[in-house]
């Protein structure tokens, strides 16, 4: 963390952003898979944000990444870009950007289960048990049909999908402990979305979406979502992700994994017509429930074993 103390106007900026756009990407996206198919959309917003990151550090002297650092890039890449964002664009084709939101939102308990099966790092307690039962409960909610909540349950399909999102991205974070990767979290983060792109471009060109994509019949509002994700979602998102995280501690920045679902649902209802009855309330606050006694846990944990100077730089 940055000893100096920074104006109280740029931290409540940088909050704001991951808060508030990351929280409303989810509805761009959904704006933009309508018209545009969902891994040639995912790969032309991660080139373009992944050139802008390299080619940013490149001109302010990082060293490119070394062979071994670009092949856990890649590794890294297939699991995040495509195995996760590829498969989030695909299922808000079927599931309301909301609940795609909040069916994300139990990363965390993947991550959890992913620290105690295969890393060993954390065990099962009580405490835990219980918050990926209330997580997994509010999954089951949003999916059941036989619970008389009203409201239809979300497409199957695109649940099962999420679910792949979720779990990708917990295998993709123990990975990336162990990967060699750049130093320099920016470089890094450039790296593995500009390697991403370009696996989300192949899969695209392996699905066949270009034989149906006419760029012409695509809308202004189609267009303006794609660079609404590439700007506001990746580079300024990212760039305030980072300056927060270099300023103030990991607990802090990590709130967003429970505003972020919130906000997409409230964004939701309010801009795109989407459901907010008691299915959608409750699975919500059940996941929301499990993440942040997951995360509050995993950060006292870190506080209690971890000196000052790393748990404040652990993100």
């Amino acid at each position: 963390m940055d000893p100096d103390p920074q104006p109280k106007w740029k931290t409540l900026l940088a909050f704001a952003i991951i808060y508030f756009v990351w929280g409303s990407t989810f509805l761009a996206i959904r704006v933009g898979v309508h018209e545009v198919p969902p891994f040639l959309l995912a790969a032309m917003r991660f080139v373009v944000a992944g050139l802008v990151l390299y080619g940013w550090m490149i001109a302010r002297g990082e060293p490119s990444p070394a062979l071994k650092e670009w092949a856990s890039s890649t590794l890294l890449a297939l699991l995040i870009f495509v195995f996760d964002y590829g498969l989030l664009f695909w299922a808000e084709q079927r599931v309301p950007s909301g609940i795609a939101a909040v069916m994300l939102a139990t990363i965390p308990a993947f991550m959890a289960l992913s620290e105690i099966i295969f890393l060993r790092t954390q065990k099962l307690t009580v405490r835990l048990a219980l918050a990926l039962a209330i997580g997994m409960g509010g999954v089951a909610v949003l999916l059941s049909r036989s619970l008389n909540l009203g409201g239809a349950p979300i497409d199957r399909a695109g649940a099962a999908a999420l679910m792949v999102c979720a779990i990708s991205w917990s295998i993709a974070s123990a990975l990336a402990r162990k990967l060699p990767l750049p130093s320099s979290k920016v470089m890094s983060s450039g790296a593995q979305m500009l390697a991403g792109g370009v696996l989300l471009g192949l899969t695209s060109t392996a699905l066949g979406e270009f034989h149906n994509f006419h760029p012409a019949s695509v809308s202004r509002a189609a267009w303006l979502s794609l660079v609404y994700l590439i700007v506001a979602g990746s580079i300024v998102g990212f760039t305030a992700y980072v300056w927060l995280i270099h300023h103030h501690s990991p607990t802090k920045v990590g709130t967003y994994a429970y505003v972020n679902p919130v906000v997409a649902v409230v964004i939701g209802y309010f801009f795109a017509g989407e459901e907010l009855g008691l299915r959608t309330a409750l699975g919500t606050t059940f996941v929301l429930v499990s993440v942040i006694v997951i995360t509050t846990t995993r950060a006292e944990k870190q506080a209690a074993t971890l000196p000052v100077k790393e748990t404040t730089e652990a993100a």
